[in-house]
């Protein structure tokens, strides 16, 4: 466990307090109204969307990698979420069975996940044939001097936050056997320029098991 994650976790809720207040809680809160059965939420941070989804929902399993975070989370949980199940998991490799969610939903997650692709793979494979991935992610943009600007930050970005502001993935999602069926392009509220391109959607599961993909048995 580094410094950085220590110090990431214990500030994170503070330096998102702008965005959150400016409209992403808003966001959130519309994406997670289209959340249904057993949900799988990857990356789960400080817990920012767990008194965001709807009462409708059959089950909520929240899996978080870092420590730091993850003791954050816990409190989160027990304080708005109780019934729901806390694992420290990356999103790269889950430890539940094939098909065993409706939904699994990532927010500000495959931006900084090591392995985009595989993550992808993961949440496709425990998600039943047809179920949905609900996301917000902030992306590389359309535009190309932006663009080039965000291959510039990179770097200082990845040492600061941890995470990729350059990643087509979009791209990404739909290349892991994902078929998007709504998609808003919008911004990052109160984010440097090189943060704002911002991806809310929803993509449905198709069929089938990508090659290379892990599969776990419940015991």
């Amino acid at each position: 466990m580094g410094l950085r994650e220590v110090v990431f976790a214990a500030t994170y809720d503070r330096l998102s307090r702008a965005s959150e207040d400016a409209g992403l809680r808003v966001l959130r809160q519309r994406l997670l109204a289209d959340a249904a059965g057993s949900v799988l939420e990857v990356g789960a941070g400080t817990g920012a969307n767990l008194g965001l989804y709807p009462g409708v929902i059959d089950g909520l399993v929240v899996t978080e990698p870092a420590p730091p975070m993850l003791r954050r989370l816990q409190k989160a949980v027990r304080e708005q979420q109780p019934g729901a199940q806390v694992l420290r998991a990356a999103a790269e490799e889950l430890p539940f069975a094939d098909g065993t969610f409706d939904t699994v939903v990532s927010t500000l997650v495959l931006c900084g996940v090591d392995d985009q692709a595989r993550a992808l793979r993961e949440a496709r494979r425990v998600l039943r044939p047809g179920g949905r991935l609900l996301f917000i992610e902030h992306v590389r943009s359309d535009d190309p001097g932006l663009a080039r600007f965000q291959d510039r930050m990179n770097p200082l970005n990845r040492l600061v936050a941890g995470c990729h502001c350059n990643r087509p993935t979009l791209d990404a999602i739909e290349a892991g056997g994902f078929t998007v069926s709504r998609l808003e392009r919008t911004e990052l509220p109160k984010a440097p320029r090189f943060l704002r391109p911002l991806l809310v959607g929803s993509a449905l599961s198709q069929p089938g098991i990508l090659a290379g993909a892990t599969t776990f048995s419940r015991t």
